[in-house]
C-alpha cells in the first residue's frame, strides 16, 4: 500500500543492481513511486543526472576533505543551492534548475 509521500514521481535510475534489487523497488513502491528505468548501455538517457554528478565529484568531493559528517552535508547543501539557482545549465535550454522548473510548473498550471 501507497503513501502519498512521493506519489505521481517517476524515479529514473540506471540498471544497477542496487536499483533493481527486491528492497529499493519496494522501497518506492511503498513511497508511491513509479521506477524508470534508463536504457541499457544509453547514459545520455540520464545526461542531466550524470553531469550533475561528475560536477559533484570535480569540484567538491575530488577536491575536498570534510572532517565530519555534518561538514560533508553543510557543504553538499551549499553546492546544491549554488547549483540550482545560478549554475547555467544546457539541457535546460540555458536556464538555471530553478528556472527550469519555474518554467515547468508554470507550464502545468496553464494546462
Amino acid at each position: 500500500m501507497a503513501t502519498s509521500a512521493a506519489s505521481g514521481i517517476r524515479l529514473r535510475h540506471d540498471h544497477g543492481s542496487q536499483y533493481l534489487s527486491d528492497d529499493f523497488q519496494s522501497e518506492i513502491a511503498f513511497l508511491g513511486m513509479e521506477s524508470s528505468p534508463a536504457f541499457v548501455r544509453q547514459p545520455e538517457g540520464n545526461g542531466c543526472v550524470e553531469r550533475f554528478i561528475r560536477k559533484l565529484k570535480e569540484q567538491l568531493l575530488w577536491v575536498r576533505t570534510f572532517q565530519t559528517v555534518e561538514k560533508l552535508r553543510q557543504t553538499l547543501a551549499e553546492f546544491r543551492e549554488r547549483y540550482n539557482q545560478r549554475w547555467i545549465v544546457q539541457c535546460h535550454n540555458y536556464l538555471t534548475p530553478q528556472q527550469a522548473r519555474q518554467q515547468l510548473l508554470a507550464l502545468g498550471a496553464a494546462a
